[in-house]
């Protein structure tokens, strides 16, 4: 049987091994090996490239693993010191923490109550980088001040750069300071654009003319594709589900006309808001949003027949929304985990749901990025947050792949699922999501930017409306699974 790309499982160990040895013990994936190669590259010849690098990886490429071995081959061959890791959630720095010790590197969290480190790397958090750069800028100055180092950005599009306030985009105006000194800056992102066209830090802009006009593009130094990947073996593929439906919009008089609206179909804009904000509510009269919710409950029961342990996740608008969306899958039975950023006990939460605790999470603003649960099969999409970068990284939760059940799939993996309401945004999205673009900033007020990711004409994946009524499911095939099964032909 076919095997991933590089070796999933933990190392055995009888003793604890060195960071060389430790380090000596994981096969790199190919783009590993080629980023190490780049930042060798840049750091023999920093003048002609800068000393920014950005990495355009998602999911399950092995982002964090990749950086950490960089910064340790280039330690044993004497050209980096130190490392210094900047990254925005909890989970994501015991994540790094996790990676490091599998590799025998010493990282430590910073502590606002000490004033030394002695490991070779340190992790801060966006938001205590911010409040305490002034310390900080004193503090890495000196110990950082002896040798090259090397600065780590984890989702570095969180670090916006304001060019008219600078002060304003505190993360990003902290990190640009702090890693000032650095030798290299490595960027590492799912998702290297935003949606109110600023730029972001430890990336490159290259000026370009379109039409006449002068803009910026944004290029990722190395970029890895969900799609080779998927290829690979190394992460699942996806395929979508869309609920269609025709949505009622009635009026305030008594006796007036109420309009009916087709939810793909629609494409003025504040209509096609409007249809997705009633197409995610229970209580809707058209029903989308509980056929679409059993509609995943029905798929997370046919893929358990042969991944027992898999689990859902669902997105929710708000915290009342997500509440009655957990109800109802309580009411057939289901196991769920409510998690949202106000809950103290969300991370226990979230860990108890990785460890096989739960049928369903249900979540509002916790499960994009850093979450990290290799049972996740099946994801309910029922938000009114259309960007392309929301959208991308919430489905991306379940596409990963875990030791298990590596050794007990053919290549291409099974696939996991993708329930949304048929909302145009939305589909738009997922034709692309396994496909990379440079991200483009024009330089124009924010008032007159496109939606993100909307109207970009990029091909995909044919969609087939089972029936031409609106209603009805449209079903989107897993992305380049027609061109797997052309080549075993």
């Amino acid at each position: 049987m076919p095997t991933p790309s590089f070796d999933l499982a933990q190392p055995q160990r009888r003793s604890q091994p060195t960071g060389t040895e430790a380090g000596a013990r994981i096969q790199p994936r190919e783009w590993q090996s080629k980023l190490i190669q780049l930042l060798r590259a840049r750091l023999g010849q920093p003048s002609l490239s800068g000393h920014d690098v950005l990495i355009h990886a998602g999911p399950g490429a092995g982002k964090t693993l990749g950086a950490l071995l960089s910064f340790q081959r280039l330690h044993r061959e004497g050209r980096l010191h130190r490392f210094v890791v900047f990254c925005h959630r909890s989970s994501i720095a015991r994540q790094w923490l996790t990676a490091a010790g599998r590799l025998g590197l010493a990282l430590e969290e910073w502590d606002p109550k000490r004033s030394d480190w002695e490991g070779e790397g340190l992790l801060l958090s966006y938001q205590s980088a911010a409040r305490h750069r002034q310390r900080l800028e004193l503090e890495l100055g000196h110990d950082l001040g002896h040798g090259p180092w090397l600065a780590i950005a984890d989702e570095v599009h969180h670090l916006g750069l304001d060019p008219e306030e600078p002060e304003a985009s505190a993360w990003g105006h902290a990190f640009t300071t702090l890693t000032a000194g650095a030798s290299l800056r490595l960027g590492l992102s799912g998702t290297p654009f935003r949606a109110d066209n600023l730029a972001f830090c430890a990336a490159r802009r290259i000026r370009i003319e379109e039409n006449g006009e002068i803009a910026e593009r944004i290029v990722p130094d190395l970029c890895v594709e969900p799609r080779r990947l998927i290829l690979a073996g190394d992460v699942r593929p996806l395929e979508f589900r869309f609920q269609d439906g025709w949505v009622e919009h009635g009026y305030e008089e008594l006796n007036s006309e109420r309009e009916n609206s087709p939810l793909s179909a629609e494409h003025r804009e504040s209509w096609r808001a409007r249809n997705l904000r009633r197409a995610i509510r229970l209580g809707d009269g058209g029903g989308i949003a509980l056929r679409l919710l059993l509609q995943a409950r029905q798929r997370l029961e046919q893929v358990r027949l042969d991944h027992p342990g898999a689990g859902g996740l669902v997105i929710a608008r708000d915290i009342n929304h997500a509440r009655r969306l957990g109800a109802l899958l309580e009411e057939q039975g289901d196991r769920i985990h409510l998690v949202h950023s106000q809950d103290p006990e969300a991370n226990a939460r979230l860990t108890s749901f990785q460890a096989g605790d739960a049928d369903w999470l249900v979540s509002i603003d916790m499960c994009a990025e850093g979450f990290d649960a290799p049972r996740l099969r099946v994801v309910a999409y029922l938000t009114t947050v259309v960007t392309r970068s929301r959208f991308v990284q919430a489905i991306t939760r379940a596409v990963r792949m875990d030791e298990a059940r590596s050794g007990l799939e053919p290549i291409p993996r099974q696939a996991s699922y993708v329930y949304a309401p048929a909302d145009p945004l939305l589909i738009g999205h997922a034709r692309t999501w396994s496909l990379s673009e440079p991200y483009r900033i024009q330089p124009r007020p924010a008032s007159q930017q496109p939606p993100a990711g909307a109207g970009d004409g990029a091909s995909g994946p044919p969609l087939q409306a089972l029936t031409d009524a609106a209603g009805r499911m449209i079903a989107m095939e897993g992305p380049r699974l027609p061109d797997f099964l052309n080549r075993r032909t």
